[in-house]
């Protein structure tokens, strides 16, 4: 299946329908029972109508900044251009709503993640300590690429 027959679509369903996409990118069940219908999600579909991927992102109370709360794309169509497309098309529905700023947040373990967000044009804006363990509601021990999931980092871009 090539790029072009992938759609990107608002999501309208039930989002526990895909929840599959959503823990491809969160590991805390509590922490997705808290945002997972937040805000709106937009879906990467096939051309048999099969989800691929997904992004979820909410707006501020003024509309000026955007953040992304999650985002993964099915395993076996990872580096195919997917989350790049859902990435610029939530970028560009955020610019036409009048937002300045698109952020998001991941693991500093997740070195692919870092890579991706910096070649679409994110910044880091700051590494928050700690933020995965039990006591955020994380199990241990999670390992990414060999790398123990503790840190955070935030990206941001300017619209």
């Amino acid at each position: 299946m090539s790029e072009e027959t992938v759609r990107v679509e608002l999501f309208t369903g039930d989002r526990r329908d895909i929840a599959w996409s959503f823990r491809l990118a969160e590991d805390s069940e509590e922490k997705l029972r808290e945002y997972i219908d937040q805000g709106r999600v937009w879906v990467a579909l096939g051309t048999d109508g099969e989800v691929l991927g997904h992004l979820q992102a909410v707006s501020d109370r003024d509309g000026t900044s955007w953040e992304v709360l999650n985002t993964a794309v099915a395993e076996h169509r990872q580096g195919t251009g997917i989350g790049t497309r859902l990435l610029e098309r939530v970028c560009r529905e955020a610019r036409q709503a009048g937002a300045r700023r698109i952020e998001l947040a991941t693991a500093t373990a997740d070195i692919g993640n870092l890579r991706f967000y910096q070649r679409r044009g994110f910044r880091v804006s700051r590494v928050v300590r700690d933020a995965f363990g039990p006591d955020t509601g994380y199990p241990e021990p999670i390992l990414i690429d060999g790398i123990p999931l503790r840190d955070q980092i935030w990206f941001d871009r300017e619209l």
